[in-house]
Order: C-alpha cells, then sequence, then structure tokens
C-alpha cells in the first residue's frame, strides 16, 4: 500500500471505422452517420452517467481526447469578419461564442444584440442569426446547468425604430460568463471560473471589460486582487445594470483545458499553470508586503526559515486526520517548521497565498481545500496528498496530476484500510474496506455518504513517516544546490 501508486483513467475508445467500412461498404455510409447522430444526441446522457462520480467527480471521463475547449486560436471561430456571430459548439466542457461590429447588450431581456446591415435570404423579419448560450464551464452536467442564466445573442438588421442607443460606449471588448454554478467552492471558483477566465482574456493584455452573470459582491472582493491583474476596468453586474454597453468585440463563455490547468500548446503565447501561477505572485504581493509590515514579525520569519517549513491544511469533521496533533510532532521531529492552517470561508485569499508561498511543503486531505495548491512555489516545493478509502481516481485526476503539470513535487499518500475510521464500522472483508470501487460503481450517493461523509483518517504514523522524511530529503537537497 505504497503512497505514489497511479491512480487508473477511464478512457473513450472510438472503433476504426475503417475496419467496417472494407467489411461492409454499401452500408458503411449509413451506419456511420446512423452512429453519429446517436451520439451527439445522447453524448450529454452517457457522459453524465458514465463515471461513477457526480459534481466535483463526474467529470473526468472526458481526459483522453475529450478534455475540453482546446485551442483559443483553434480554426473554428479564429477568425471572423464584422457583423458575424459564430459559436464554437464543439468541446465537451464548454461553449463559447464571438461577436464582431455593433454590439449592445439589453439586461432586461438577457440578451446581446448584434446590428449589421447585412441581409440573408433565410431571415425571420429583421434577425439574422439568433443564438442561445450558458456561459458557464459545465456544459455537460445538466444538473447545475439548469441553474445558469441563458443569454441570446441575435444578429439583427439595422432599424432606427427599434435600435437600442448606447448608454456606455467601451473601446476594448468583452468576456461575458457566469459566477453562478457551484461558486462557493474554492476548487470550482478555482477550476471553472478563475482559470479559464485567464485562458480566454489574458490576451488582451488587461484592455478588457468583464460582464457577468449572476453577479456576486464577495465573489468580486473575493477574487479582486487577481481580476486586477486580467482587467483594468471594473466588471459590470449584467443582470442589474440596465445600461445599453456597447462594445464591438464580444467574447461569451470561457475556454477551459483540463484540471486546475492551462495546456501551452492550445495557448497563443505557449503560456502555461506556471504563468497563471506567476500572474497569483503579482496579484498577491503587494497585500502580503503589507501583511509583513511589522519588522519584528519579518525578523521572527528570517529566523525560523532555516529549517523547511511544513503547513498541514487542517480539517474539521469529515475526513478529518483525528490524531493531527502527533502528526505535528512527527514533523517537528524529522526537522520541519510546521504551520498548521485552518482556512474559513471568510479568510482572506491574500493570508492563504502568503503562508503557502513562503512553504517548502504541504499536507492535506483529498478535499476542495487542496486546490490551494496552486499558491505554492513550482520547482521546489512538496504537495503530499492524504487519499482516504474510495477517492484514489478523484485525489489523482483533481489535484495529483495538476500539482505535478505545477511543477510540484506530489506524494500521494493512500491510506490503508485500518486508517479509515470505516474499519471500526465494517468487517475487514466488507466491500467497503476491501474494494471501494464497487461501492463508487453504484453512483455518487454511496461516494459521498460512506466515504467523503462519515469517514475520518488516524494516521499510521510510523508508515506515514516515511514520506516526511522522503519530503524533507526532497526539499534539503534543492536548498543545497540553491547554497552551491
Amino acid at each position: 500500500m505504497g503512497g505514489d501508486e497511479e491512480a487508473g483513467t477511464l478512457v473513450l475508445v472510438w472503433t476504426n471505422p475503417g475496419y467496417y467500412r472494407r467489411r461492409r461498404p454499401k452500408l458503411f455510409s449509413f451506419l456511420l452517420l446512423s452512429l453519429l447522430s446517436c451520439i451527439f444526441i445522447l453524448a450529454p446522457h452517457f457522459f453524465s452517467f458514465s463515471s461513477p462520480f457526480s459534481h466535483l467527480y463526474s467529470f473526468g471521463i472526458q481526459k483522453e481526447g475529450l478534455a475540453g475547449n482546446m485551442a483559443v486560436n483553434a480554426p473554428i471561430c479564429s477568425s471572423i469578419s464584422n457583423g458575424t456571430i459564430c459559436c464554437d459548439r464543439s468541446h465537451f466542457r464548454s461553449d463559447i461564442c464571438f461577436m464582431k461590429g455593433d454590439i449592445r447588450t439589453h439586461s432586461p431581456t438577457s440578451s446581446v444584440f448584434l446590428y449589421t446591415s447585412k441581409i440573408k435570404g433565410d431571415m425571420v423579419g429583421d434577425v439574422l442569426q439568433h443564438e442561445k448560450i450558458k456561459p458557464y464551464t459545465r456544459k455537460w452536467e445538466t444538473s447545475v446547468m439548469d441553474t445558469i442564466d441563458e443569454l441570446d445573442l441575435i444578429s439583427t438588421r439595422r432599424n432606427p425604430g427599434v435600435r437600442h442607443p448606447c448608454d456606455v460606449i467601451h473601446d476594448v471588448p468583452a468576456v461575458i460568463f457566469s459566477t453562478g454554478g457551484y461558486t462557493g467552492n474554492v476548487y470550482h471558483e478555482f477550476n471553472d471560473g478563475i482559470i479559464p477566465l485567464y485562458i480566454t482574456s489574458q490576451q488582451f493584455n488587461k484592455k478588457v471589460v468583464f460582464v457577468m452573470l449572476e453577479y456576486h459582491d464577495w465573489w468580486v472582493m473575493k477574487y479582486g486582487d487577481i481580476l486586477s491583474h486580467l482587467s483594468a476596468y471594473p466588471p459590470i453586474d449584467f443582470n442589474r445594470d440596465n445600461r445599453t454597453h456597447c462594445f464591438t468585440e464580444v467574447i461569451t463563455g470561457l475556454r477551459i483545458h483540463d484540471e486546475l490547468t492551462v495546456d501551452p500548446s492550445v495557448m497563443k503565447k505557449n503560456e502555461s499553470i506556471a504563468d497563471f501561477r506567476n500572474l497569483l505572485d503579482r496579484a498577491y504581493q503587494p497585500r502580503i508586503k503589507g501583511l509583513v509590515r511589522d519588522e519584528e514579525a519579518q525578523e521572527k520569519m528570517q529566523n525560523q526559515a532555516r529549517r523547511p517549513k511544513l503547513v498541514i491544511l487542517s480539517r474539521k469533521g469529515s475526513r478529518a486526520i483525528t490524531n493531527e496533533n502527533v502528526l505535528e510532532k512527527t514533523a517537528e521531529e524529522v526537522g520541519f517548521q510546521v504551520r498548521v492552517l485552518r482556512p474559513q470561508p471568510t479568510t482572506e485569499l491574500a493570508k492563504i497565498y502568503m503562508e503557502l508561498n513562503s512553504s517548502d511543503a504541504m499536507i492535506g486531505v483529498h478535499g476542495a481545500a487542496m486546490t490551494h495548491l496552486l499558491f505554492m512555489k513550482p520547482g521546489c516545493s512538496v504537495f503530499i496528498q492524504v487519499i482516504p478509502l474510495g477517492t484514489d481516481w478523484a485525489a489523482e485526476t483533481y489535484y495529483g496530476e495538476p500539482a505535478k503539470k505545477l511543477g510540484l513535487k506530489y506524494i500521494g499518500y493512500k491510506i490503508s484500510p485500518r486508517e479509515s475510521s470505516l474499519f471500526g464500522e465494517y468487517r475487514e472483508d466488507d466491500p467497503v474496506l476491501r474494494d471501494p470501487s464497487s461501492l463508487n460503481q453504484k453512483g455518487w450517493e454511496y461516494t459521498k455518504k460512506i466515504y467523503l461523509e462519515r469517514q475520518t483518517v488516524k494516521l499510521d504514523m510510523p508508515r506515514f513517516r516515511k514520506r516526511l522524511v522522503r519530503a524533507y530529503d526532497h526539499i534539503t537537497k534543492i536548498h543545497r544546490k540553491v547554497a552551491n
């Protein structure tokens, strides 16, 4: 039961159609078209339920070949002419639409109009094109998408009697997106919102206006430091701001690549998750300087910096480490300076960033708080994730792989059944302990009720100590190289 085992990945395999073409030449075209039609009609249903996980766990299945919106510079909609709406709906995770020309918002009808002098033969009245879009990055997940506001994007012929006069004229593009859905969960706030916003908008070098559906004051305040490094303009609350805002270019929806990451191969300037991490550094450094302005506090930190700093992200309730005090003591014996961090929903992100940015290692039990791995320094930090029973795949997919892509040294510690509180509730040969994957296959409710909500962890400290030593050796080796 080592801590570095690779989690399984579910792969979707497309059969080679040429095999059937050679054997059924007359029927091939018909069968292929029929198959494709069924796939496109039923795909949302297949993908929504084919994974044993739901909500946080429900979207890893597209990892091979359906890994999200690949390429802001893709051929679809990569170049559009003036007076045009182009929507790219080819991706599993989200739709994205581009508009160019005389564009005007109309929030009372949840519409964005594009006025043009063009005339098309298939026009319905003055309307040339009508697209609907829900600008949120969990397109496949019907339950949450049903809660997202829908926008009408309408290209229409100029008509002086209907046209909406401009109240505010903008000379930069707009990006329209929703801050609804799973907003309130830090993992989703970064994975579904902040990182896709970076992917979509960083090309504008802050010369862009953010227009938000389901606007939340607390969200804007929480992420204001980051938003100010992506846009030089105040965000617009689409639902409450009834003024007509006029633009010449609008993007509705966000691009998303994979879990907590940026794929450089499809970015215009080859930006990666490390570049996003650099943006976080620029965003939070001014505030951090204010937090550590006290000279005595700075001196204390410098004195303690001789020992590698380990941050324990503490949990209460489900998936808590019940012998956390023993963990803290053991880590100190190994040689770490230990800090225990207990983030609250109201904890300022800059404070969490300051702790983790100055740390050498972080330990935490699988859960949304592991998103804070983004705050660690790439190339020289160690992330140890404690993986409770029944969470192997999710832990690796949502945090293990992103940590590696960021450049962290990742150590996954899969607990043994005896380290789980479930060991005292079930027989040793019960599938809950012996075969968690069989329980996960029964559905999200089983996973949630058994492995996420009812399980705590008591670490086998002699066993876990080996991971601490491995992390300490890795860090001190890097420190020696830097010193030399």
